[in-house]
């Protein structure tokens, strides 16, 4: 049988329960697309947990989980072990000021 290997790919992603806390206190300190998923009926806060509408239907995020924004802009809820075996941080390194390309 063959041996496959994910792509490296980029996702976003935030702790749901860093998300309940900014939803309730701080809607402008959430990322954009949480708030259009929210604004978009893609996703309700509750009280210890969200409800996430994914492409296999309706789906509870737990506060220790993580909300992932996929490649398509998907979302879907991932549990944190899941989530450190699978992703891990990317380094962007240090910012350039475009005036050090000029000639």
């Amino acid at each position: 049988m063959p041996t496959f290997r994910k792509k490296p790919v980029e996702i976003q992603a935030v702790v749901i329960a860093d998300l309940i806390r900014a939803a309730r206190s701080d809607w402008p300190a959430l990322p954009d697309w949480v708030r259009d998923a929210y604004e978009g009926g893609t996703i309700l806060v509750l009280r210890d947990s969200i409800e996430i509408v994914t492409l296999e239907g309706r789906m509870l995020g737990g506060r220790d989980d993580w909300l992932i924004r996929g490649v398509q802009g998907e979302l879907y809820p991932c549990k944190p072990d899941i989530f450190e075996a699978t992703y891990e941080p990317v380094d962007r390194g240090p910012v350039v000021p475009d005036e050090l390309y000029q000639d």
